[in-house]
């Protein structure tokens, strides 16, 4: 994967320290409720489209970026979901990081998704219902994104959700509720 250049001039100053960067994730989702993933190549992990935000730049361009990239699939940024510090990880060449994720639901716009980079081995469409196994804070974001983009809550899921003292689990309304299955 191609390292940007200002965190190259940056390694060179502070070596394999902790670095901390903000980062984006792309949660892409069409109008039928399948998501964007790709296959890393780095890892062979399952994940959605991520990637660091250059100098200067906004989080949303950044997803825009990233996904044309790396899938050749225009897409539109519709909302910031959640913005969380991850855990620090270590590369196989030391170098260490820690990133400040912006995790943004984006709408797809146009392109056949494809491998369009060296990053990803494999990219595509995945049902809520079908998804390939994914590290578990990719699949948090995937879930925090699909909440956000539920249809207001049924009568039924109310009720529910007042009988069990406003404890509900999102994940039980999502079952219920979403018309393209559950996450």
């Amino acid at each position: 994967m191609p390292t940007p250049d200002f965190v190259l001039a940056l390694r060179r100053k502070i070596g394999h320290d902790l670095l901390w960067l903000p980062a984006v994730t792309a949660v892409v989702l069409r109008e039928d409720g399948r998501v964007l993933l790709a296959r890393r190549s780095d890892n062979g992990n399952w994940g959605l489209v991520s990637g660091i935000v250059e100098p200067g730049e906004e989080p949303a361009v950044t997803a825009v970026r990233e996904c044309l990239e790396e899938t050749g699939v225009v897409v539109a940024v519709e909302e910031l979901v959640a913005v969380t510090a991850g855990d620090p990880v270590q590369y196989p060449n030391g170098d260490r990081c820690q990133f400040l994720d912006h995790t943004l639901r984006c709408r797809y716009v146009s392109g056949e998704a494809r491998v369009n980079d060296d990053e990803s081995l494999e990219v595509g469409w995945y049902s809520p219902d079908a998804l390939p196994p994914m590290p578990a804070h990719q699949l948090a974001r995937l879930r925090r994104a699909w909440d956000r983009a539920l249809p207001p809550a049924t009568e039924e899921d109310r009720v529910t959700e007042q009988a069990a003292g406003g404890r509900i689990q999102p994940l039980e309304r999502r079952e219920r509720s979403h018309p393209h299955g559950k996450v």
